[in-house]
């Protein structure tokens, strides 16, 4: 069990927010905004200096695809938060405020398979975000980030073929806690290394501090150990100044995306940097400062509110909340470009967002949340077909 790393720069981090001074621009539209080459490097003196070179360059289709809602995989489920894909194609679904986890597939019913122990769901936390191991075919590890009694963690459990999830084994714990803003998504990227999404937990100072887990991406080892060259020596921190990112994923290149839920103006498409300041609270969307990473796609907070983030064939799908829509916005290596809005209103709430084997995905609905209307149905996974 890996717990919170203490990094002592607190002090080079309060005289960087003093001097820096940068607010986030507003706009009555979604923009793709890529940061000068200035803010692309990482400001706080131990983080690590990216790479020289170049990394490849995805290609987009072209024409782009259209999102189209298909039928429904799964209905009448408590608030879905996380979706993770097993290699037969169904999928794990977790519900946030009962701690279980469900195996759905199209045409069947959902099946349960165990419920998380000592979830403790208080305001928006829960059992979130959900990974299957890359190793899953070996071992049948799952790996869950859930809040508990004292803090935010992930843990992962042996789920044996044709049994029930075995108990959990914590893998990080000490993300602090809050009724809102607990980040909690999990993605396998290259390496087959873990990459973690917190939030501030409504203190927005953490997200600059270098001795708190919170308002972060992380990234470890599968057993919770910290990879020798991540840019903190001895952290977990992949990059920080982060409000809530909800949604991680890689494209064709392996560079990690990450979707981020602003405050009052901007919501954010970052192109996830190791060592990389990505400003919050001291900016929020595009700010232009040399200090501070910019995003790549922004929009106004009701367009959006983006949780869940997939993408296919190098082009991102972002699920909008507030906004009630499916982003989409095409990515070209170091670049993003227009996003477009689908299923305006169709499904309500959408939080997870899942590629799936075929070129389309499954989206999950979160109007049973206390946020939303709910339908006849409702909460559900549903297919989006993309073509």
């Amino acid at each position: 069990m890996v717990k919170n790393p203490v990094v002592t720069c607190a002090l080079a981090l309060t005289c960087l927010l003093l001097v820096a001074a940068c607010s986030a621009q507003e706009s009555a539209s979604p923009s793709s905004s890529p940061p000068a080459a200035s803010s692309a490097a990482p400001s706080a003196a131990p983080s690590a200096t990216p790479p020289a070179t170049p990394s490849p360059t995805a290609v987009v289709p072209d024409p782009l695809p259209a999102a189209r809602l298909g039928g429904s995989v799964a209905d009448g489920l408590r608030v879905p938060w996380g979706l993770a894909l097993l290699p037969d194609g169904s999928a794990l679904v977790s519900e946030r405020p009962t701690g279980r986890v469900l195996q759905v597939r199209g045409g069947s019913t959902p099946v349960p398979v165990g419920a998380v122990p000592g979830v403790v769901a208080e305001g928006e936390g829960g059992l979130l975000g959900l990974a299957v191991a890359p190793s899953f075919a070996q071992d049948r590890l799952v790996y869950a980030y859930l809040t508990a009694a004292g803090d935010n963690r992930v843990v992962r459990m042996a789920w044996p073929a044709g049994g029930v999830l075995g108990p959990p084994q914590v893998v990080l714990a000490g993300i602090p806690k809050g009724t809102i803003h607990n980040g909690g998504q999990l993605a396998f990227g290259p390496g087959g290394l873990l990459w973690i999404s917190t939030g501030e937990e409504g203190v927005p100072a953490r997200a600059q501090d270098l001795g708190s887990l919170g308002g972060k991406i992380l990234r470890v080892a599968p057993d919770g150990s910290v990879p020798a060259d991540n840019p903190l020596a001895g952290s977990s921190i992949w990059s920080y100044g982060h409000r809530n990112v909800q949604g991680l994923a890689f494209d064709s290149t392996g560079q990690l995306w990450a979707s981020e839920f602003g405050a009052k103006g901007r919501d954010e498409l970052n192109r996830i940097q190791p060592g990389g300041n990505y400003g919050w609270p001291v900016v929020e969307g595009p700010g232009g400062a040399p200090t501070y990473v910019d995003p790549y796609a922004s929009w106004p907070t009701s367009e959006a509110s983006p949780s869940g983030l997939a993408i296919v064939a190098d082009v991102a799908y972002l699920g909008a909340l507030r906004g009630q829509r499916l982003w989409q916005v095409p990515l070209a290596g170091s670049q993003a470009g227009q996003p477009r809005a689908f299923l305006k209103g169709a499904l309500g709430r959408i939080r997870g967002v899942l590629a799936v084997p075929g070129g389309g995905l499954w989206v999950t609905t979160s109007n049973t949340d206390g946020r939303g209307d709910p339908r006849a149905g409702d909460d559900r996974v549903a297919q989006v077909t993309l073509g």
